[in-house]
């Protein structure tokens, strides 16, 4: 996997980030970093990119299981160093699952499996990070 990412300069704190499957997005520095904010922080894209990950995972689990999947949120929460560098020290995800007659032994297996084995980018975060979840289902 392969992207570029390129500083708008010369003035503030601007980045583009062109993706190997030719997608781009901007990212920003807050303004008392010289920043413009114009986009997302990096790290508020490396948290968002790892509840993408792990919802992709959630929604395919649960496809191949065979359940009526109809909706899947997660909601982060994270704490940071206070310290350089700042890793992500916890970070909390809470799902919102949707569909019809979903088995919440079906669900609680998905997500554990998606932090377990398939998710990277929280496997990788889970080096640094105390991971932890909860979930809730509604009903179609």
């Amino acid at each position: 996997m392969e992207c570029k990412v390129r500083w708008v300069g010369p003035d503030g704190m601007t980045f583009v980030a062109e993706t190997e499957s030719g997608h781009a997005f901007v990212m920003d520095g807050a303004p008392e970093g010289g920043g413009r904010n114009l986009g997302p922080r990096p790290m508020e894209t490396v948290l968002a990119g790892t509840g993408g990950c792990t919802a992709y995972d959630v929604v395919l689990i649960l496809r191949k299981s065979g359940q009526s999947i109809s909706a899947c949120e997660v909601l982060l929460s994270s704490e940071r160093a206070e310290t350089d560098p700042k890793v992500f020290t916890k970070i909390h995800m809470h799902f919102v699952v949707r569909g019809r007659d979903l088995k919440p032994s079906m669900v609680e297996s998905a997500i554990k499996l998606s932090h377990n084995k398939y998710c990277s980018a929280s496997i990788m975060l889970g080096k640094t990070a105390q991971i932890s979840h909860d979930y809730e289902i509604l009903s179609d």
